[in-house]
């Protein structure tokens, strides 16, 4: 009966993450990925068993990495199922923990802040990933080891803007005058407890407040629409970004330097269900084959190909790992 209700549970998450596609207006990512055949990720032959369900967040470079954990478990010859494109860290984290999913990509800083409740980060990268992995045993999940990138949250400007202000750390926000300390958030940083107003309070600088950022002055746009219009200046100089993404480059931003260290590693890991790792044991090898190759520099290059050439994840994800020998074209 137990597992009756988990799986009645998980069918209802997923169900949920579905609707809330839907309730967005935005499509699940095509199912799409290209054929993949084994290379130094090798064929397993497992026995006949449940799909490993690989489930991400949104934005693009989830996008990346869910195409990654599909080609991967497939080329190594296990049953898949596409559940990417998921709006948010808390859809994703449900459907880890109830079963809806079982495979995932996920960052150390946001599962110690947002998913376990902790109020600051570890300041020790590898610290921060041994207190993660050891804390999600609990709840029936297994961090595989932490891979090299870190996409932490970061303020940037234009680069235009930076010099006639001459800004170059968050703690000079109060330096630029107050009509001009205008901000693009996308509403999960804005609301979230590593996010937006934390930061703020962190550097001495209160929200809706002359004194630091004026009412009004913070603007919710979607993470995608973030960058150009930071790069305009028509609504806002400070625009919320990740690390890793390609189009901090080419829009021609600049990272604010977090010069108080607010904001803690987002070193990325993959995390998979204890029970499916029980299941195939084999796919501990595979998932950490692809981690130890993730750096900061090769996400800039791969969420560039996405964002500002335009090509498919899928496609992008494909390529690079047939480049570095994980899987092969058949």
């Amino acid at each position: 009966m137990a597992r009756l209700l988990r799986i009645a549970a998980a069918s209802a998450v997923t169900a949920a993450a579905a609707a809330a596609l839907t309730g967005c207006g935005l499509q699940p990512a095509s199912s799409y990925v290209p054929a993949a055949a084994p290379a130094a990720i090798t064929a397993h032959h497992p026995k006949p068993g449940p799909p490993v369900v690989v489930t991400s967040k949104q934005f693009t470079e989830q996008l990346i990495l869910g195409k990654m954990g599909v080609l991967a478990a497939k080329a190594a010859g296990y049953p898949v199922t596409d559940l990417t494109n998921v709006p948010g860290s808390v859809p994703v984290r449900r459907l880890m923990v109830s079963g809806g999913a079982n495979m995932t990509w996920t960052y150390t800083g946001t599962a110690w802040l947002t998913y376990l409740g902790h109020r600051r980060g570890i300041p020790n990268p590898q610290q921060q990933y041994r207190a993660v992995r050891d804390a999600d045993r609990a709840n029936g999940l297994t961090w595989l080891p932490v891979s090299r990138e870190n996409n932490t949250y970061a303020i940037a400007v234009r680069k235009s803007f930076a010099k006639r202000t001459g800004i170059s750390k968050l703690s000079q926000i109060t330096d630029v005058p107050p009509d001009q300390r205008t901000f693009c958030l996308d509403s999960e940083f804005n609301s979230r407890s590593d996010g937006f107003t934390p930061m703020l309070r962190h550097y001495g600088i209160p929200r809706d407040s002359r004194a630091g950022v004026p009412r009004g002055s913070v603007h919710i746009f979607d993470i995608g629409a973030i960058y150009a219009a930071t790069a305009k200046g028509n609504q806002c100089n400070f625009g919320e970004v990740f690390a890793t993404d390609g189009r901090i480059a080419s829009l021609g931003l600049v990272v604010l330097k977090d010069d108080k260290r607010f904001f803690p590693s987002y070193n990325l890991s993959p995390v998979l269900s204890t029970d499916l790792l029980k299941t195939y044991p084999g796919l501990r090898a595979v998932y950490e084959k692809v981690a130890a190759k993730l750096t900061n520099d090769v996400m800039i290059e791969l969420n560039r190909q996405v964002d500002v050439d335009g090509r498919e994840p899928a496609n992008v994800a494909f390529d690079w790992m047939v480049r570095e020998g994980l899987i092969s074209r058949p």
